[in-house]
């Protein structure tokens, strides 16, 4: 293998008749950050669930920092072990969980030392400007507020990719521009590699090194962007 952090050969997944992911290869380094562009329903979802594990392919292959991760029909590295952190669209906040609990469970899954969550979480927790949230529950947050914790939570563990599923598409325009604009700063702060799934051209011309176009479960187009060659 290359010294890709991710690589996707020939990924295909289908749900039934319908193809969600037809033939898809990818190459990512670390320190990437892509936006995949594309309307509904185009497999962008599933493709960001496939790179998780939470899905497996049926075929083609799917490779982390040179390990085989996933192959036709089975998966050879649990979720767990592939280094990511994942903010949903539904965000997936654990409801009865305060914010410090939600960020505690992440920090359990990785085995982290019990006597050394709390100066992460708190680390986690400023980083996206929220830190004295730590012990509300998320009902008891604005959409922002929730945003940002869903943000934090997926990287209190220090992942290695940063996946995010339209986390801001249910927000108005001020606050959306708001948000992404924080997660662009923690993109150069962590130099964290990321891929964003949108279908909004504003996000890609904030948050994209490149920009991969979908179109019914293909790749149609990869552009660099302005944003990587200003070095932003």
């Amino acid at each position: 293998m290359n010294s890709s952090l991710l690589s996707l050969t020939n990924v295909t997944k289908r749900f039934a008749s319908h193809q969600a992911v037809d033939g898809v290869s990818l190459e990512v380094v670390a320190g990437d950050a892509l936006v995949i562009l594309g309307p509904s329903g185009c497999g962008k979802t599933t493709l960001l669930r496939l790179i998780a594990g939470l899905e497996i392919p049926d075929s083609g292959e799917i490779w982390f920092a040179g390990a085989q991760a996933a192959g036709a029909g089975r998966s050879m590295m649990p979720a767990h072990e592939r280094g990511i952190g994942f903010v949903f669209q539904d965000l997936a906040l654990w409801p009865h969980l305060t914010v410090q609990r939600n960020l505690n469970f992440v920090l359990e899954s990785v085995k982290m030392p019990r006597a050394d969550r709390a100066a992460r979480a708190l680390e986690a927790l400023k980083l996206v400007r929220i830190e004295q949230l730590s012990s509300r529950y998320p009902h008891q947050l604005s959409g922002g507020e929730q945003q940002r914790v869903a943000l934090a939570r997926a990287l209190v563990g220090q992942p290695r990719v940063l996946l995010l599923d339209e986390p801001f598409s249910s927000l108005d325009p001020e606050l959306r521009d708001a948000l992404r604009g924080e997660l662009a700063r923690l993109q150069r702060t962590l130099h964290v590699t990321t891929i964003y799934v949108t279908h909004d051209q504003g996000d890609a011309a904030i948050l994209a090194d490149r920009v991969i176009e979908m179109r019914a479960g293909r790749i149609v187009a990869v552009n660099d962007t302005k944003r990587k060659e200003q070095g932003a």
